[in-house]
């Protein structure tokens, strides 16, 4: 409990820190920041519309951050996830198009579990290469990610193209029901929340979850415990490709109706800064998705109603990555502080004894 009330609070004292470097950017451009924040909040809650677009936001926001947070439980480093939303999307999108033989529900059904499989099958390849050949899955991911963006933009410039002039593929023949009209938010929020709910219970309650972490913590005292880290590993990384698989399918079918190119652009990596930020926990890391959904949202109603530039909000966002990164300098002060204490201690006790 100490230990949770402690990471509570240094996520809010980094939220507070970037907001407030975030702040003094603002008066160096003659803005008040004030009411700049507020503005902020006006366009990320003041109406239907703007709130929806909020929780439109979030929903594929906590969906990248879960699978982030999933695969680093084992030890990985997934930044393939925007990749996988990209599959996701497309599978997804290539099921609603032409599998139209199908009912309407169970149309749904097939785009979800075929987004699922691509997704998945695509982070296998990364996993396996980490897991047996000691290939670093960071690299793989990155160049991964170009490769799934390229393979994309070639569907739907082509084969897949609705012939506009924007790359995006013909529409869906099935879609998930939208609310709070005309916002885009749809019952994909509702799934987005099961789903990590369901994730959380399955990092915290079950053997596997217990796997994760103890294969997360040491392979070797995994394997000496009789768990398989290989697997373990691998299974890890598909989960997390799976949920970006969902993010990708849900963004099709919910937002736009259709494959738009492109759409994914910056998921990855801020699920991949909100899990970060949050340690690993999954609880806060879905936290930080909503705050990081607030910024977005709410950029373009600051920009608009008090002239301070929406790219203020992006300055805040590389805040919290420096902040983050610099933590590891202050627990190596800590470090060194407690051995100069100790060696202080030493010899105190060493010159009383003589």
């Amino acid at each position: 409990m100490n230990s949770t009330l402690k990471s509570a609070r240094k996520i809010l004292l980094t939220m507070l820190l970037a907001l407030g470097i975030g702040a003094l950017f603002i008066l160096l451009i003659g803005e008040n920041p004030i009411e700049a924040y507020a503005a902020l909040l006006r366009g990320a809650f003041k109406g239907k519309l703007k709130f929806g677009t909020t929780l439109a936001s979030f929903t594929p926001l906590l969906l990248t951050t879960m699978a982030f947070v999933v695969a680093s439980k084992a030890g990985a480093f997934n930044v393939g996830v925007e990749g996988e939303v990209f599959l996701g999307g497309i599978a997804a999108a290539y099921i609603g198009i032409y599998w139209t033989f199908l009912p309407k529900p169970l149309l749904l059904v097939a785009c979800f579990v075929g987004a699922i499989v691509v997704a998945a099958a695509w982070a296998f390849i990364p996993a396996i290469l980490k897991a047996y050949y000691n290939v670093s899955e960071v690299c793989v991911t990155i160049l991964m990610n170009s490769v799934a963006l390229y393979i994309t933009s070639y569907l739907v410039s082509g084969p897949m193209s609705a012939g506009v002039a924007n790359a995006q593929s013909l529409p869906v023949t099935v879609k998930l029901t939208q609310f709070m009209k005309p916002s885009s938010v749809n019952i994909g929020l509702f799934i987005a929340i099961i789903v990590t709910i369901g994730m959380i219970w399955m990092m915290k309650k079950t053997s596997f979850g217990y796997k994760l972490r103890t294969v997360g913590t040491n392979p070797k005292h995994a394997e000496y415990v009789g768990i398989n880290p290989k697997k373990v590993f691998i299974k890890s990384m598909m989960i997390s490709g799976a949920l970006g698989g969902i993010a990708g399918c849900i963004e099709v079918l919910g937002v736009h109706g259709f494959f738009l190119n492109n759409f994914a652009v910056g998921l990855g990596t801020n699920g991949m800064l909100a899990a970060l930020i949050a340690k690993g926990n999954p609880v806060f890391a879905a936290i930080m998705a909503f705050f990081l959904a607030i910024l977005k949202s709410g950029a373009m109603g600051m920009q608009q109603s008090t002239g301070v530039p929406k790219s203020i909000v992006d300055t805040i966002t590389a805040v919290f990555i420096i902040i983050a990164t610099m933590e590891l300098l202050f627990q190596f002060t800590g470090k060194a502080k407690k051995k100069k204490a100790g060696k202080v201690d030493k010899v105190e006790k060493i010159e009383s004894e003589a």
